[in-house]
C-alpha cells in the first residue's frame, strides 16, 4: 500500500490544477454524453440510465479488481443515499433533454450549483464568502439571461429541470460527506449499482429495443459517464464544494456550441449577453473565491485514488 505522501505526490503530478482540472475535464465529458442522450429520443430515459450505468458499473468493477478496494464501502447509508438521489437527478435531466432544446435543458441543470451551495451550508457546514455570493449570482443571472424567458420552455419540464439539479445538488453534498471515508472509484460504482436496479426494474415493464447506432450512443454514454464521474468525484474531494461547484457552468458553452452545430439552434443577442454573465461570474469566482490552506489541500489530496 502507498503511503499518503506518495498518493499525494503522485496526484499532484497528474493532476498539477486539482480540482479545477477535474471540473473542466468532467464538465467536457457530460456535455459530450448530453449529445448522445438527446439523439435517443426513441429510447426512454430510464433504459438510458440503465444502460449508461451498466457501461460505466462494469468499468468501475475492472478498476476495483485491479486496485484490489473493497467494492462495498463502509458507509453504506450514505453511498446508497448519494446513488438514489444521482439516480433521480440523472433521470428527471434525460427527460428534459429528450423534450427541451439543448442549451435550455443544460442551462436548467446548471441551477445545481446554487442547491450546491444552499446545502451545503447546512449540510456540511461550510461557510460561503459574502463576495462568492456576489459572483453566484452573476452567473445565476447570466442563467436566465440565457434561456430564463424562453417561452418554448414548458411549467412542467422547467419544473422537472428543476427537481434534477436540486437532487444533484444533494448528491453533490453527500459526496462531499464522503470525502475522506471511501475512495472516488467506489463512490462512483454505488451510483452506478443504484441506477442499474432502478433501471432494470423499469426496463422489465417496458423495453424498447435499440438499433445498432443507438447501441453505439448507448455505449458512449457509458464510457463518458465514467471518465465524467471520477473527474467529479476527485473535483468535489479535493475542493471547497460550493467553489468548485460552480465551475459547471462551463458546460453552457459546450451545449450552445453542440446545439447550433448539431441540433440547429442559433444565437442571439440574449445567448450572447447570457454567456457573458455567466462566464464572468465563473471566472471571478474562480479567481477571487476564498483559497483553503496548504494544510487542507494535503489532507484532501491523500483521498484522491
Amino acid at each position: 500500500m502507498h503511503s499518503s505522501a506518495q498518493i499525494s505526490s503522485a496526484t499532484r503530478l497528474r493532476w498539477p490544477h486539482g480540482a479545477v482540472g477535474n471540473m473542466l475535464l468532467a464538465t467536457l465529458a457530460f456535455a459530450t454524453m448530453n449529445v448522445f442522450v438527446k439523439q435517443l429520443d426513441r429510447i426512454p430515459a430510464m433504459e438510458i440510465v440503465f444502460f449508461r450505468c451498466l457501461v460505466s458499473g462494469i468499468i468501475c468493477g475492472v478498476v476495483i479488481a485491479r486496485e484490489r478496494l473493497d467494492w462495498k464501502g463502509n458507509n453504506h447509508t450514505i453511498l446508497i443515499a448519494r446513488g438514489t438521489f444521482g439516480t433521480l437527478a440523472l433521470f428527471l435531466f434525460f427527460v428534459t433533454l429528450q423534450h427541451m432544446h439543448l442549451a435550455t435543458a443544460v442551462t436548467i441543470q446548471y441551477l445545481s450549483p446554487i442547491f450546491t451551495a444552499l446545502i451545503g451550508v447546512f449540510l456540511l457546514r461550510e461557510a460561503v464568502p459574502k463576495r462568492q455570493w456576489l459572483f453566484y449570482g452573476l452567473a445565476f443571472a447570466g442563467v436566465f439571461v440565457l434561456k430564463g424567458f424562453d417561452s418554448r420552455v414548458s411549467t412542467f419540464y422547467l419544473l422537472l429541470g428543476i427537481g434534477s439539479a436540486l437532487f444533484s445538488g444533494t448528491a453533490y453534498n453527500l459526496v462531499r460527506r464522503l470525502r475522506e471515508r471511501e475512495a472516488p472509484i467506489v463512490v462512483v460504482l454505488h451510483f452506478q449499482l443504484v441506477g442499474i436496479a432502478a433501471g432494470l426494474v423499469f426496463i422489465l415493464f417496458r423495453w424498447q429495443t435499440p438499433s445498432p447506432w443507438e447501441w453505439l450512443s448507448l455505449l458512449m454514454c457509458g464510457i463518458l459517464t465514467q471518465v465524467g464521474q471520477i473527474c467529479l468525484t476527485k473535483s468535489l474531494q479535493s475542493e471547497r464544494i460550493a467553489q468548485v461547484a460552480v465551475l459547471n457552468y462551463l458546460g453552457l458553452l459546450y451545449a450552445l456550441l453542440f446545439g447550433v452545430t448539431l441540433f440547429g439552434e442559433h444565437y442571439t443577442l440574449q445567448t450572447v449577453s447570457g454567456i457573458s454573465l455567466v462566464i464572468t461570474g465563473v471566472l471571478l469566482s474562480v479567481l477571487f473565491g476564498k483559497p483553503r490552506p496548504p494544510a487542507v489541500i494535503e489532507e484532501t489530496e491523500t483521498a484522491v485514488v
